[in-house]
């Protein structure tokens, strides 16, 4: 009995020392209360304290479209240098040219997915609710289930994503600088400058291409999209 069941192998003459339930509870406690220490130096806040400091509250007399227009620009800029548009040429291009020039959907779907839509101008192009379609402002906060957008008339309205298709337009040529680098930041101006009025120009007042975004599958918030993989499937809306 002994050399076929004792003998070589190691044996626990008593049980090992663990860890109580309420070290365990007390330890998850101190790593929580540590990561909010490091979430607060970083300036990071969440839900419950975004909302008690009024993060999302919008001050009716700053609901003018005209504020929101260098948002705009900088989410054309943005999506010029995502999507490596080709630089716009000196004189105004044939259909043949554009049509040329337009790059292929299937490298720029993966890339929309992801992207952040706070500037782009939004539109409803169908919904169940007939007294929405229509609709067309630039995007100012973009939540998991709505956009808020500021419309033309400088009002603010909440578009749900539920049931409703959209449409928003990509330009064309890329509205970035041609000495633009991407490892080159923009030049800031002094603030003692007074800068020129923003322009009223739009990406629709210039060549663009065209989606449709269906809000049933566009149901996230942006900073999950980023790190979400989306897989092809057919769908049928409306």
């Amino acid at each position: 009995m002994y050399n076929t069941r004792v003998k070589g192998r190691q044996i626990l003459l008593e049980n090992p020392v663990r860890d109580s339930r309420l070290k365990k509870e007390r330890d998850a406690k101190v790593a929580v209360r540590k990561k909010d220490q490091e979430r607060k130096k970083l300036g990071l806040i969440g839900k419950k304290e975004a909302r008690e400091r009024g993060v999302w509250k919008f001050d009716k007399k700053q609901a003018r479209f005209d504020l929101f227009v260098p948002l705009h620009t900088l989410w054309m800029d943005y999506m010029s240098e995502l999507l490596g548009l080709p630089p716009k040429p000196s004189t105004a291009p044939s259909s043949e040219a554009a049509a040329q020039a337009m790059p292929h959907a299937s490298g720029m779907h993966p890339k929309l997915l992801k992207a952040d839509f706070h500037g782009s101008l939004m539109t409803v192009s169908q919904s169940k609710n007939p007294c929405i379609v229509g609709i067309s402002g630039i995007v100012i906060h973009e939540t998991e289930n709505a956009f808020k957008v500021i419309t033309r008339e400088n009002k603010v309205k909440l578009l749900p994503k539920q049931n409703q298709i959209f449409k928003f337009a990509v330009p064309l040529y890329s509205t970035l600088p041609p000495s633009h680098n991407v490892n080159t930041p923009f030049s800031v101006k002094t603030p003692f400058t007074a800068p020129p009025p923003p322009p009223m120009s739009t990406v629709l007042d210039q060549p663009y291409i065209e989606f449709e975004l269906y809000g049933n599958q566009f149901r996230f918030r942006a900073a999950d999209r980023a790190g979400r993989k989306f897989k092809h499937k057919e769908t049928i809306e409306l």
